[in-house]
């Protein structure tokens, strides 16, 4: 199994796709299992031909080409899903506030370099930590108002990425299990 996730899609009105479209663009390419959750962007599926970067760039192209939708996909199979639950570095927020515990998915994982440079230009409450191609973000006060936002942190870490909330990342974990 793997888990997709779509980065600006059916977001303020912009880029607005089916979540049932998605799936069957899926099915048709051959996938099996396909299943999505909400309707942000978030699939999960079988697939025995591809992985990681060719796979991402496969979807791309195809939504593209029969959607006529532009967007980036960040994928991560079921085990690279369970080590972002289990290596999550903010335990008490993800069971105490987890609806202000964001997971970034970036395209590349960021240096240390480009981590420390980040956490220099937070201007807020909010904390973060870098474990491979994941950010995990608190965001005490809510994102809605936050300084810290996608574009500074990817202008920081040199990479693209896409957020979600704690109570989402365990949504997708458990239907990756199913």
């Amino acid at each position: 199994m793997q888990v997709a996730m779509l980065r600006a899609i059916n977001v303020a009105g912009g880029n607005m796709v089916a979540m049932a479209d998605l799936r069957g663009m899926l099915e048709e390419l051959g996938f099996t299992d396909v299943k999505s959750l909400l309707q942000s962007g978030n699939l999960v599926f079988s697939s025995d031909r591809r992985s990681g970067d060719a796979l991402e760039r496969l979807l791309e192209t195809e939504t593209s080409k029969q959607l006529k939708v532009s967007c980036d996909y960040f994928i991560r199979t079921a085990d690279e899903w369970a080590k972002v639950v289990a290596q999550n570095p903010f335990t008490k927020d993800a069971e105490h506030d987890p609806g202000h515990l964001v997971a970034m998915f970036l395209k590349a994982a960021a240096s240390p370099k480009a981590v420390k440079s980040l956490e220099a230009a937070i201007k807020g409450p909010e904390t973060v930590r870098a474990k491979g191609q994941q950010l995990y973000i608190v965001y005490p006060d809510g994102i809605g108002r936050s300084k810290l936002t996608n574009a500074l942190i990817e202008k920081h870490l040199g990479t693209q990425g896409t957020g979600r909330n704690w109570n989402t990342v365990l949504k997708l974990a458990a239907l990756v299990k199913q």
